[in-house]
C-alpha cells in the first residue's frame, strides 16, 4: 500500500484497482474449487449443484467486496438508495420472484436437471437451471412419441410460483401406458388374453420389478396408497369389436420404444394363432338389401 501511495494515485482509481484484483482472485478461486469438483464429485447432480452454488457464492463475495470498498461513499446515499429501492423492487419484481424461485428450485425438490417436465403446457428434458431461467430441451409438439423436436425453451423461474409443475421422473421415473387391440367378435378371447399376457411379461416385467421396489419408497414417503405394477389385461366389449386393454408400467423415455416392441410381439403371435384370434378393423357389413324387381319389356 505504501508503494501504490508513493505514486499518488487517484483514490478513486486505487479502489477501482483493489476491486479489479479481489474479483480476479475471487474468481480463479471459484475455477479452481469448480474444476476439482469435476473431478472429485462422481453424480453428476450433486456436482452441477455445488458448481452452481460456487457460481452463487462468487457473485455474492463479489457483491460484499464492493459495499465494504465502497461504504465510505454509501452513507449519504442511503436515503436515495431507500427510495429508489422501492421503485426498483417494483421495476424488477419478476428478475426478483425469478431468483425466488430458482432458490426454492435448488432446495424445494421441485425437479433437476436431467428430469422431464412440463411447465405451463411446454415438455421437455430440463437442461439448465439458471439463477433467472429454466432451459428445457422440449419434446413433442409436432413430434409424437415423446422425442426431441430439436427447440430448446427457456422459462422464468417465477413460473414455479404461478402454475403446476408436471414431473415425469422426480420420485417415480416411470409412468403408467397403455395399448388397446381390436379384436373381432367369434375370436377365442381366452387365446387373446393368453398372448397380450404372454407379450406383455416378455417385455415389460423388467420395468414391473423395477418400478415397484421405487414404489415401496413412494409408500414411505408419502401418503399414497400401493398400487399394481404388474402389467394387467382387461376386456370390454363395444358395438364393433372386443377391445382389449394392456396397461403397464415403462420407463419415462421409453414410451414410443416399448409400443413398438408390444405391437410388433402382438401382430406375430397373433398371425401364428391359427385364427383362433382375429384383429378388428372399422369395416362396415350390409346385413340385408331390398327385394328389387325387374320388368322386361319385349
Amino acid at each position: 500500500m505504501e508503494f501504490l501511495d508513493s505514486l499518488n494515485i487517484p483514490p478513486a482509481l486505487l479502489q477501482l484497482l483493489e476491486v479489479v484484483v479481489i474479483i480476479a482472485v475471487i474468481w480463479i478461486i471459484v475455477r479452481f474449487i469448480k474444476s476439482r469438483i469435476s473431478k472429485r464429485v462422481e453424480d453428476t447432480d450433486s456436482a452441477y449443484r455445488a458448481k452452481k452454488a460456487m457460481d452463487f457464492v462468487g457473485y455474492f463475495l463479489v457483491f460484499i467486496t464492493l459495499i465494504i470498498i465502497y461504504s465510505n461513499k454509501l452513507g449519504g446515499l442511503s436515503v436515495a438508495l431507500g427510495v429508489a429501492g422501492a421503485g426498483i423492487a417494483f421495476a424488477l419484481q419478476e428478475v426478483i420472484a425469478s431468483v425466488a424461485g430458482w432458490l426454492a428450485l435448488m432446495f424445494g425438490n421441485f425437479y433437476k436437471t436431467g428430469d422431464r417436465v412440463q411447465l405451463g403446457g411446454i415438455k421437455g428434458d430440463v437442461i439448465d437451471i439458471g439463477v433467472l431461467r429454466t432451459t428445457l430441451m422440449e419434446t413433442g409438439n409436432w413430434v409424437d412419441g415423446d422425442l426431441y423436436n430439436g427447440r430448446i425453451v427457456r422459462i422464468a423461474n417465477s413460473f414455479v410460483f404461478k402454475e403446476p409443475v408436471f414431473n415425469y421422473s422426480g420420485d417415480f421415473p416411470f409412468l403408467w401406458d397403455e395399448i388397446k387391440i381390436p379384436v373381432m367378435y367369434g375370436s377365442n378371447y381366452d387365446t387373446a388374453r393368453f398372448i397380450f399376457k404372454k407379450v406383455a411379461d416378455q417385455h415389460l416385467l423388467e420395468y414391473s420389478a423395477k418400478a415397484k421396489e421405487v414404489w415401496k419408497v413412494m409408500v414411505k414417503k408419502y401418503r399414497i396408497e400401493n398400487a399394481q405394477t404388474e402389467p394387467m389385461i382387461t376386456m370390454i366389449a363395444n358395438d364393433n369389436w372386443v377391445e382389449f386393454t394392456i396397461r403397464y408400467v415403462v420407463n419415462f423415455k421409453k414410451r414410443r420404444f416399448t409400443k413398438d416392441i408390444l405391437f410388433s410381439s402382438i401382430l406375430t403371435e397373433v398371425k401364428n394363432s391359427n385364427n383362433e384370434v382375429k384383429l378388428a378393423s372399422a369395416t362396415f357389413d350390409l346385413v340385408g338389401a331390398p327385394e328389387l324387381t325387374v320388368k322386361i319389356k319385349q
